[in-house]
């Protein structure tokens, strides 16, 4: 089964041995470098249960050329095609003895540039000067999220458990939907998962006392109407480790 029919039918597909451990210490170093050094940053958030950094390509752009190795491009490409930009990322930091759970939920907000009143765009919200909002069903059902794995992931470290099958569901809460099969996805280090922002997922409390750092990247080829645009679009050209190196 090919990653594009996969994903159409079940929402997810693993792909394991994406990145080298080399490749995957360059991105750890990377972001302890900015993370030891700067803690007041209106993106970083830290608790006892989580570290995250938000807008995460913008905050450490030195990481993105490691990110987008050729097994990546090739992936993105030969699953979806071309055309497609980052929107949204995010640096997960779930310590090793982490309380933090989410319950099951559908990604169905996007970041963008500036609060519009327009048709089907609902439930604005604005945190930390971003600008968040529900768009119409078909922005998100075109989307796709890719999950990359600094550490192996399971069910004992918050791997994500999901809904198969759910993002074809559309737009509804939990209660309303026929669970038909459930699956956790484990993922070793340097793998990823991708999937779709409809959805269903959840992740459940660390018992295992081992560390989860995962970064979550949103991407789309939506251009958004009336003058609105992605706040965090970030154009994927010729990125390669040699510009940094």
């Amino acid at each position: 089964m090919s990653y594009s029919t996969e994903i159409d039918s079940k929402g997810f597909t693993i792909i394991n041995n994406v990145y080298s451990n080399i490749e995957i210490d360059k991105l750890i170093s990377l972001i302890e470098n900015i993370t030891e050094n700067e803690t007041e940053n209106a993106t970083f958030r830290k608790s006892q249960d989580l570290f995250a950094i938000r807008q995460f390509h913008k905050e450490i752009p030195e990481t993105l050329p490691f990110i987008f190795n050729e097994n990546l491009k090739n992936i993105i490409e030969s699953t979806f095609g071309k055309d497609y930009f980052i929107t949204k990322s995010i640096y997960f930091d779930k310590p090793e003895k982490s309380n933090w759970f989410v319950a099951y939920h559908q990604d169905l907000t996007i970041s963008v540039n500036r609060k519009i009143e327009l048709d089907n765009f609902v439930n604005w919200t604005i945190k930390q000067n971003q600008f968040a909002v529900q768009p119409p069903k078909e922005i998100l059902e075109n989307n796709f999220t890719i999950r990359i794995h600094i550490d192996k992931t399971t069910k004992d470290n918050g791997a994500l458990k999901v809904i198969n099958n759910s993002h074809s569901k559309g737009i509804l809460r939990i209660e309303n939907l026929k669970i038909e099969k459930e699956t956790i996805c484990e993922v070793e280090k340097g793998g990823i998962m991708i999937m779709k922002p409809l959805l269903f997922h959840a992740s459940n409390k660390t018992t295992n006392n081992e560390r989860r750092r995962v970064i979550h990247i949103e991407f789309s080829k939506k251009e958004l109407p009336d003058g609105l645009e992605w706040s965090e679009k970030t154009v994927l050209e010729n990125l390669t480790a040699n510009q940094i190196l």
